[in-house]
């Protein structure tokens, strides 16, 4: 089992780095996945007997890496799905997209729809999604821009969708880019949140992995 980040926790949250390519929550493919790895923590870590409790708040797509909160009690679990919901809890993300961007700040607003095979496309008739972006460097010789996200919603493959369809596709994003033979460029960096049992903002940074085309940009 790969060597959990825990970045905190008490007794009601624990806050995580989710690793590249391992899933957020178990599927049938009986793979790895991150909401596993935590529990089997708490409980070697408290050593706890029988089950342990965890409330899955959120996701992040398989192959994209970053921070992730977790529920340790049925309450907080409660408190943090409706801070979701209401968009409450702030989401920001590091992408690396292909091409240089017209504009340096913008925000992107559209109809989303999910497909029965797993794919979002944009469409007249769907979800509405919203993110804001700010290109904070480019670079010319590999013409690749590194953005930042500010996720407004949280639509399925939100992020990877709108960003392709203003012609700024991430970087190894193997479903919606280019189809490199590379790891997508795109991490949960930034996450701020309303302690669910003391009030207190809890704020979290984290910064992807200096390989690959992150190597390019000074983070």
């Amino acid at each position: 089992m790969s060597k959990l980040n825990v970045l905190y926790e008490d007794n009601h949250i624990i806050v995580v780095e989710k690793p590249y390519n391992i899933l957020s929550q178990a599927d049938n493919t009986n793979d790895l996945d991150l909401f596993t790895m935590v529990k089997t923590y708490i409980k070697e870590k408290y050593h706890k007997t029988g089950n342990v409790y965890l409330g899955l708040i959120h996701r992040l797509d398989r192959p994209v890496g970053g921070i992730m909160v977790f529920a340790r009690t049925s309450k907080a679990a409660g408190r943090l799905s409706l801070s979701f919901k209401s968009h409450d809890i702030k989401k920001k993300y590091l992408a690396i997209c292909h091409g240089k961007f017209e504009n340096n700040r913008g925000r992107l607003i559209n109809k989303l729809s999910r497909l029965e095979d797993g794919t979002t496309i944009v469409c007249d008739d769907g979800k509405e999604a919203i993110l804001d972006y700010r290109v904070i460097e480019y670079d010319k010789k590999d013409d690749i821009s590194l953005v930042e996200v500010d996720l407004k919603t949280g639509r399925h493959h939100q992020i990877r969708v709108q960003l392709a369809n203003i012609c700024h596709p991430i970087c190894g994003d193997q479903r919606y880019g280019l189809q490199e033979k590379m790891q997508i460029c795109l991490f949960a960096y930034y996450l701020e949140f309303v302690h669910p049992v003391t009030k207190e903002v809890m704020k979290f940074t984290l910064k992807p992995e200096n390989t690959g085309y992150w190597t390019k940009f000074t983070m």
